[in-house]
Formats: structure tokens, C-alpha cells, sequence
């Protein structure tokens, strides 16, 4: 990381038309200045601060040669965006990124004309960038539509799908392709940048055009020999066949950290007259910051940190989290039954297949950011015997809806889903929260859905999995560690379909599902408090219900409260229409549902967004109280929310 004593310049630059103010010989004192504001920033907020790093060059050069934001930057995912928001108008606010009422961690439409286009998904920019593309040609406008995306990102189809539409078209589409794992580039260095200088410039592609123009007057078969002539030869000297026969002019590999090499061919594409080109970047993630350097994926999200050691800070727990609890568990069984295999989608470490790979190498399979192709994969392999379990986290196993539809459930292949993250992330806001994936598997004929409670209740439902082999099967996590219950040395398999009764009362029920049964018990103790006798029951499963218990605990209560961290039509729902369906709420029952808002929640701490959500036990108990006509509940329960406002939180 270099260090300046010159007059600093990122103080200038507000916009990035004050950054094109400025002369290229300025451009590297901004990109120290730019990377030293990324890592203070990142080290007080957390974040994604690898792939930032791995970026500030590129981002300095796209706003300095594209006039933005007339020009449209997708940056694919989000994660590198950091750098960006500093240069278009975000930095007095950069130290409030992943906070309550802040900036968010990714691209957002409605903070700034800057972002074009919200990602947080990966693989979606080059369909969005075409799009746009389109949408100027219709229009009749000249501006550029420029799509960032990452070689790991380029391992989805759907990049491939945007791709094959965008070279059977001829509008005008820049994709820049930023390779920061060295998968794809030969070595890089003064010829590659010297050819790709000279074959994104005007000569040579005006050289280009007056040989295809000669070549047209050739026969159809020679013709076509010549084009494909030029497209190898190129190839050969540059990499990149495979972009060339997907109709992209390929310029590249180039180094994204030397601006004497960025720059030309930036300007050259900017001012081409071609259809879609893609500039092959290489990068280093972490790059000018040592720590992240030398650990490159340790440093793709991190908590707070110390600038000068990179130690970051976490706070002390001794529980473990639940990924990790998964992982053992998984482990366990796999010691016993050769017919576990695992599946991730480019998320070993994140849903702790990664531990499970070190033991079972050759049952592990990490099928590269491709949900879509992992869930039919898991069920051809469900279809020879096999116990595949696919670890993915909820709000990304949504990718692959059809296919669980489709692959899975409609042939009843027993595919295990171990669903992270499910229900709110806190920092990483909406994009990623597992808000939906109840919903969308208790529809699902024949599908098992369970939700884990605690650490051991995880345990006993990847047990469970490990038996149901006549139909698919997930269970529900969340993130971060459990509640610190001694865990047993492995689980145990639970009936299917059957819940547990907490605590026996008589006139209101509590029926949990998942990891919010602490805060219900809390809701408990507080009707009791007030004289109101209570059953809470942890309802395990979502599908099949509990049938039996259910309609004991209706006709023996005046009160139901449903509770769970998930969308709108999940348990609540299935529980309200088995009520219904069966004569259970014609006596009088008053049944209420607790699910997370109809609303996508913005990114805070957990706490306040729980308190927001309305699944807090002072909630649960209000909930309770209104229901039974204790109107007096509301008044703390409005003092509560309005508590948990960003900035009180």
C-alpha cells in the first residue's frame, strides 16, 4: 500500500465527473487515496472488503474514461462496489455501510442514479446490461452499457444465456471480465497488454472490417473459413476462443491494476463501433492491503478489524454456530453410511462442507455458483442410490426453484436440502435474507420441511434426513451460532410430522416454529406474569403438520399465536387452513399468525430487525393479550417498534 504526502486529491472528487477533472498522472495517488478510504471504512463497518480492494483501479478508470452515470456500470453481485460508492457521491456516508438506515453492502436502484441496476445475486449483469442495451438502441441513444463480472460469476448459466442472446444480437454491449482467481488467464504482462491494446484499436479493427468486406466476396464457404481464420488466430495470441465463438469480440487478458494498460483499451472500446465486446481484466483480490493478500478468502466478508494487524473482531461466544453444527452432524452420519454426499454451490466454507470435504474428498461436490444444475444433479444421483444432501442457503436456493419443482418433487426423489441462513441476515438486508423458502416448499406435495429450534434440534433433523429416502426432505437454520445447549454425539431421528409440547397451559398456545421458540418461551413467562396460563408448543415441522396436537391444543384454548421467521403463506398459513378445514375455529378460537413483514426489511442489526418484525417476545405476548382483548398491549407494544427505528437500534 503506498503512501503520499502529496496534497490529497480524493478530497476533490465528490462525483466522478470531478474525478475526470483531473489528468491521467493524478489517477494513481487517487487510487491510494481510494483504497486506504475502503480499508478504513471497511475496518470500522465490516463487509466485503477483498473484492473492493481487488477493484480500485478498474473502478477509478471505468468512471474516469465512461461518462457516468449517462454510461450504466452493473457491477455483478455487489460485493467490489465499495470503491464505487466513494467515487459517486456516497463517501460522507461510506462508514454507515450494513447499518441500521445506511449504506447498503451492494448496488441499490434507489440510492443513487449510479446504480443502474441492484445486484447482489451473482451472474445477472450481462442479462441486465443487455437489457439496457436494448433498451437504448429502441430509443435511439448513444450512451454505453458496461457489465462487471467475476470469473467465479461466469461459472453460472445464466451468464452463459445472456451471453449466447447478446452475440446473436448487434447492439452495443462492453462486458468486462474480472478474473481475480487466475482460472481463466495465460501470464499476463507487456505483450498481452501491447496485443490487446492493438486489437481493441481503431486500426486494427478497421483493418478487420475491410477484410471481412473482402471476404464477402469470396464464396459462402470461403467466406466463412476466413472469419473463423482471423477469430483462432486471434485467439491463439490473446485466449478467448470461447467468448469469440459466442460472438463476442474478445480484447485481453490485460493487468487491472496497471493503468497504462487500462486505460487505452478502455477509451479504444468506448469509441469502437462493434456489437458486444468483453475486455478480459485480471485482478487480485485484497490487492495494496497484506492481510487480505495473503488470504484472499478469509477476507471476502469480514467483521470489524485492526487496520495495522487485520485482526478482526468478533465478539466471544462459546456456542457454536449452526453451520458448523451441520457440518459435525452431516460428518457423523457420513462415518457410518458410505451413501452420503454432499453438494455445494460455490459455498464450502459458508455452509461448512468445507470441513466435510478435508474427510469425505471424493463425496463432496462443489458444482461452482449453479444452483440451478445442482439440485438435478443431487437427483441423479438420488436416482442410483445415493443420500445427496444440497447445502444451500435459502435466499439462493430460490435460483433453483423450478428444478426443485420439477426434478425433485415431482418424481419424490429423496434429495436432502440443508437450508442456511433461513430467516433474517442482518447486515446483508434483503437480498439475502431466507425470507421465503417455507412458502415455497410446504407447497410442494409430499415434501418434508422441518425447521430446527436450537443446535440439537438441528442434530436430530439431519438424522431424521438421513432415514426419510421415499421423498424429498429440507430443514431450515439460521445464521450464527445457537443458543450454547449441550449437544448430543449425534442425533436422533424424530418421528415425522411430530411436534413437542414446551409447557402445558390452558388458555392461550404459542405454536413455534424454529429458532424463534426462545423468544416464545420468553412470551410465555411474561403472560404468566400476568396471570395468563400458557402452552407452547415447537412444532418441528412445517409439512406434514401435526395434525393430532394441533386440534388438541384448538379445542383446549382460546387463544393460538403461530409463529416463524418466514414469508407470508408459510406455516401460519397451512396451520389457519387445517383449522378451518376441520370445524376448529367454530367454537370461537381466535387464532393470530407472527411471520416476518409483507415488506422486503433494509439491512440492521439482528436485534432491531427482529423487534421491526414483530418477533420479539414482548410482541408474541401483545399478540397474545390483543387477541384475548387486553387492548392496554399495544401501547408498549408501538413503544417497542418504535424503538427499534435505524438509529436507535
Amino acid at each position: 500500500m503506498t503512501t503520499t504526502s502529496k496534497t490529497p486529491l480524493l478530497d476533490r472528487i465528490k462525483i466522478p465527473a470531478d474525478l475526470r477533472a483531473h489528468d491521467d498522472d493524478d489517477l494513481p495517488q487517487i487510487t491510494d487515496e481510494l483504497r486506504q478510504e475502503l480499508i478504513e471504512a471497511v475496518s470500522i463497518t465490516g463487509g466485503h472488503l477483498g473484492a473492493g480492494l481487488g477493484v480500485v483501479e478498474l473502478t477509478v478508470a471505468l468512471h474516469y474514461v465512461f461518462n457516468t452515470p449517462d454510461d450504466r456500470i452493473i457491477w455483478d453481485v455487489g460485493h467490489q462496489a465499495y470503491p464505487h460508492k466513494i467515487l459517486t457521491g456516497r463517501r460522507d456516508r461510506i462508514r454507515t455501510l450494513r447499518q441500521g438506515g445506511g449504506l447498503s453492502g451492494f448496488t441499490k436502484r434507489a440510492e443513487s442514479e449510479y446504480d443502474p441496476f441492484g445486484t447482489a445475486h451473482s451472474s445477472t449483469s450481462i442479462s441486465a446490461g443487455l437489457g439496457m442495451a436494448v433498451g437504448r438502441d429502441l430509443q435511439d441513444k448513444k450512451n454505453n452499457v458496461i457489465a462487471v463480472i467475476g470469473d467465479g460469476a461466469m461459472s453460472a448459466g445464466m451468464a452463459y444465456e445472456a451471453m449466447n442472446n447478446a452475440g446473436s444480437m448487434d447492439s452495443r454491449l462492453i462486458v468486462i471480465l474480472n478474473d481475480n482467481d487466475m482460472s481463466i488467464a495465460p501470464p499476463v504482462g507487456a505483450m498481452s497488454a501491447y496485443l490487446a491494446r492493438l486489437i481493441s484499436g481503431g486500426t486494427y479493427r478497421g483493418f478487420r472490417h475491410f477484410a471481412k468486406h473482402i471476404a464477402e466476396m469470396f464464396p459462402k464457404s470461403l467466406e466463412e473459413k476466413a472469419r473463423r481464420a482471423e477469430e483462432y488466430a486471434r485467439g491463439m495470441a490473446t485466449g478467448g476462443t470461447l467468448f469469440e465463438e459466442m460472438g463476442f469480440y474478445y480484447v485481453g487478458p490485460i493487468d487491472g491494476h496497471n493503468l497504462d494498460h487500462l486505460l487505452p483499451v478502455l477509451r479504444n472500446v468506448r469509441d469502437a463501433d462493434e456489437g458486444p465486446i468483453l475486455i478480459h481484466v485480471v485482478t487480485q483480490k485484497g490487492k495494496g492491503y497484506a492481510p487480505a493478500e495473503e488470504s484472499a478468502d478469509k477476507y471476502h466478508g469480514v467483521s470489524k478489524f485492526d487496520v495495522i494487524t487485520g485482526t478482526q473482531s468478533k465478539p466471544p461466544s462459546n456456542a457454536p454456530s449452526y453451520t458448523s453444527v451441520f457440518a459435525k452432524s452431516l460428518m457423523k452420519h457420513a462415518e457410518k453410511d458410505d451413501k452420503i454426499v454432499a453438494v455445494t454451490a460455490a459455498m464450502p466454507d459458508g455452509t461448512g462442507l468445507g470441513q466435510f470435504a478435508k474427510t469425505f474428498p471424493d463425496r463432496t461436490f462443489d458444482v461452482g455458483i449453479a444452483e440451478q444444475h445442482a439440485v438435478p444433479f443431487a437427483a441423479g444421483m438420488a436416482t442410483e442410490g445415493l443420500k445427496p444432501y444440497a447445502a444451500i442457503y435459502s435466499t439462493f436456493l430460490q435460483r433453483a426453484y423450478d428444478q426443485v419443482v420439477h426434478d425433485v418433487a415431482i418424481q419424490k426423489l429423496p434429495v436432502r436440502f440443508a437450508i442456511d441462513r433461513a430467516g433474517l441476515v442482518g447486515a446483508d438486508g434483503p437480498t439475502h435474507a431466507g425470507s421465503f423458502d417455507i412458502t415455497y416448499l410446504t407447497c410442494l406435495p409430499d415434501f418434508v420441511v422441518m425447521a430446527a429450534a436450537d443446535e440439537a434440534e438441528l442434530m436430530h433433523m439431519v438424522a431424521t434426513s438421513v432415514e426419510i429416502d421415499d421423498r424429498p426432505s429440507a430443514f431450515r437454520y439460521p445464521r450464527g451460532e445457537g443458543i450454547g445447549i449441550e449437544l448430543p454425539e449425534i442425533g436422533a431421528p424424530l418421528e415425522i410430522g411430530k411436534g413437542r409440547v414446551m409447557r402445558e397451559g390452558t388458555t392461550v398456545a404459542l405454536v413455534s416454529l424454529g429458532c424463534r421458540l426462545q423468544e416464545t418461551m420468553k412470551a410465555a413467562d411474561e403472560l404468566a406474569a400476568q396471570g395468563i396460563s400458557t402452552t407452547v408448543v415447537d412444532a418441528r415441522f412445517a409439512k406434514p403438520l401435526d395434525e393430532k396436537l394441533l386440534a388438541r391444543v384448538a379445542r383446549e384454548h382460546e387463544v393460538m399465536v403461530t409463529v416463524e421467521e418466514g414469508s407470508v403463506g408459510g406455516f401460519g398459513a397451512h396451520v389457519l387452513e387445517f383449522l378451518s378445514n376441520n370445524g376448529l375455529m367454530d367454537r370461537g378460537l381466535k387464532v393470530r399468525t407472527l411471520t416476518l413483514p409483507d415488506t422486503f426489511q433494509d439491512h440492521d442489526k439482528p436485534d432491531a430487525m427482529y423487534v421491526a418484525a414483530g418477533l420479539t417476545a414482548p410482541n408474541i405476548a401483545a399478540t397474545a393479550l390483543t387477541a384475548l382483548g387486553h387492548e392496554s398491549a399495544l401501547v408498549s407494544l408501538a413503544a417497542e417498534r418504535a424503538n427499534a427505528l435505524p438509529g436507535k437500534s
